[in-house]
């Protein structure tokens, strides 16, 4: 079969075109992965129809996905997952996903949604990578606050991740047999941390990567591949959502790090080059060309599931928030319910793999996909909005500002990870 590559060339200058149409407007806080969404809805069949999926984006797009989920697991900062903070997001994550359940038996009811259980799962998780800018840019990104907000989110992510590949999956085996395999999946990656925690001492092994780690072979980035592409393998062999493998691979690398040790200063800064710059925008764009517009726009029933979805969003991240009060200030508790509403990608990968399940609809699948959008253009604004209301974070914003000004762009970057940036 010949391959052709003109649908992957508009693809790949849509993911080119959208920051770098951003980068003229930097007092726009706009995440690009929304402008990478809107080009490939209008590039794709829904409006001009100059692009289709064909082999070679569906390739690069399912990679993307794959890195997305793989660089997600590398955000998790375990160090703050402890104590207090743990025990308070862990328990607002149960009750997230029970609010969200809950809200998905009324949809049901409504006859807006036909499976509540996988809306719930949809609506439980947060976009860590989008919130960081907002925590940065209001001096808020160490403090109880902050942790909190990141340690929520965190949770929230590796939850839905696991919850997905648990009840929903292309494997039509038992639950019990789904969690017999998933614990096979935690236990093999956990081997493969001790395995190299157990040779992270050897002098040799050390000096030969040392050597290559800045040669052509980019030995580092290559191992973190191996291992990605690994356990993507071995879940989905294993019957598991491939996003799980992806994720627990990013998570274990987080761990096999937190000395630093093992890595080049700038290894993952490396892996952020290949996946934002290369494979992840694929993804976003293709997601767009993707997109059911007509579905969407098709009848007024469903354009009303959009502000029904956000409204649930907003409840099911939000409502948690409540049990901060004993370690935030008030005030601050409803700046993190606002935060927390903010979610897009796991929606966009999520959605996708329930339309191939038959768990969701065309058009209630763009509504929850334009809902994700509409809380990633208008949340973390409105939370950076009023954190600037409080005269000490106003300082740090204007700091955070100030360094803008002098050429250095913290947390402009959408995707910018917590633990990277």
């Amino acid at each position: 079969m010949e391959l052709h590559f003109t649908n992957l060339l508009i693809v790949v200058a849509a993911g080119f075109a959208a920051p770098f149409t951003l980068g003229f407007v930097p007092a726009l806080r706009l995440p690009s992965i929304v402008l990478e969404l809107i080009l490939g809805i209008v590039l794709g069949p829904a409006v001009l129809g100059w692009v289709h999926v064909d082999a070679p984006v569906t390739v690069m797009s399912t990679v993307g996905l794959a890195v997305l989920l793989f660089l997600a697991g590398l955000e998790i900062e375990f160090h703050k997952l402890r104590g207090q903070v743990l025990r308070v997001t862990l328990l607002g994550f149960v009750l997230s996903f029970a609010i969200a359940v809950g809200l998905g038996m009324l949809l049901k009811g409504a006859g807006v949604v036909k499976q509540p259980v996988f809306l719930g799962v949809l609506l439980s998780a947060t976009s860590l990578g989008v919130l960081v800018p907002v925590l940065k840019d209001s001096g808020q990104i160490s403090s109880t606050f902050g942790q909190l907000v990141i340690a929520a989110s965190s949770i929230a992510d590796f939850g839905a991740v696991i919850l997905l590949s648990l009840l929903f999956s292309k494997d039509s085996s038992s639950t019990a047999t789904k969690v017999i395999l998933l614990v096979g999946l935690f236990v093999a990656a956990g081997l493969v941390w001790a395995a190299v925690r157990g040779v992270e001492h050897s002098v040799r092994i050390r000096m030969v990567l040392e050597n290559l780690q800045d040669t052509t072979a980019q030995i580092r980035v290559r191992g973190a591949f191996v291992l990605m592409i690994g356990l993507v393998a071995l879940a989905a062999t294993l019957g598991l959502e491939v996003i799980l493998g992806a994720f627990l691979a990013g998570a274990v690398l987080t761990l096999i790090d937190q000395d630093q040790t093992m890595t080049h200063p700038q290894f993952r800064r490396k892996l952020e080059a290949i996946g934002f710059g290369v494979f992840i925008p694929v993804f976003f764009v293709t997601s767009g060309v993707k997109y059911d517009l007509n579905a969407l726009t098709s009848s007024g029933s469903t354009l009303a599931k959009v502000p029904i979805f956000l409204a649930a969003l907003l409840l099911a991240r939000g409502l948690p928030a409540l049990l901060y009060r004993p370690l935030v200030p008030r005030r601050h508790v409803l700046i993190a319910a606002i935060m927390q509403g903010t979610s897009l990608p796991f929606i966009v990968a999520g959605t996708a793999i329930g339309q191939t399940l038959g768990l969701i609809n065309a058009g209630s699948s763009a509504a929850l996909i334009a809902a994700g959008l509409l809380s990633v253009l208008i949340l973390p604004a409105l939370s950076l909005a009023l954190l600037k209301r409080e005269p000490a974070m106003k300082a740090a914003i204007d700091r955070s500002m100030e360094e803008r000004k002098e050429g250095h762009i913290p947390g402009l970057d959408p995707y910018e990870p917590a633990v990277v940036g």
